[in-house]
């Protein structure tokens, strides 16, 4: 089932989220209409947060990167109660965009290589270093799980410039492709 994606503004976007048990209700069917609505609204990403819920959830499937970035290839993961314990290696920037930021794309610098401790879907245990896209996808998503949205990674200058298109977001004055809901309406728009 294709989930609706929180718009900007939406204050349960800048919660912190809670870990998970292996109990969570649901949570096979989660992880799949997570990738579903990732898939059906042309993401790379999706992190619970994005679709109202705030546990430390988020699925990931680098594919769409490959032709440009070979390590993309065939990575697709689900992360459950992830824990980024070191970042290292040179910042390089990389144009991101956001599912709950329709029609913003900016440059973010973010670090080369992450160390992180997850949980799979099975709830099995993982210690792992992921450098390049695998790396920069990684950590745009566990940034919802604390809270934190791409924009808010941008100089001052750049948050000035958008400024506008964010306000329109978060009121509702977008057409998305997807299934979105704005803060200020409260409702599912698409």
């Amino acid at each position: 089932m294709k989930l609706p994606i929180l718009a900007y503004g939406t204050p349960s976007l800048r919660k912190k989220s809670v870990n998970i048990e292996p109990d969570y209700p649901d949570l096979k069917k989660l992880i799949d209409d997570m990738f579903e609505t990732m898939y059906a609204s042309v993401g790379v990403g999706l992190a619970a947060p994005q679709v109202g819920l705030n546990i430390r959830l988020f699925v990931v499937d680098t594919s769409p990167f490959a032709e440009d970035y070979p390590d993309g290839k065939g990575f697709k993961r689900v992360f459950i109660n992830a824990v980024i314990n070191e970042s290292s290696g040179k910042e390089w920037a990389f144009n991101e965009g956001c599912l709950c930021v329709p029609e913003v794309r900016e440059d973010v610098m973010r670090c080369e290589t992450i160390q992180i401790d997850y949980y799979d879907e099975n709830f099995v245990f993982h210690s792992e270093t992921f450098s390049g896209i695998r790396s920069r996808v990684i950590q745009h998503e566990y940034d919802h799980t604390e809270g934190i949205l791409f924009v808010d990674r941008l100089s001052s200058l750049k948050k000035m410039i958008i400024k506008r298109k964010l306000t329109d977001i978060s009121k509702g004055v977008i057409k998305p492709k997807y299934k979105m809901i704005f803060p200020s309406q409260k409702k599912h728009i698409n």
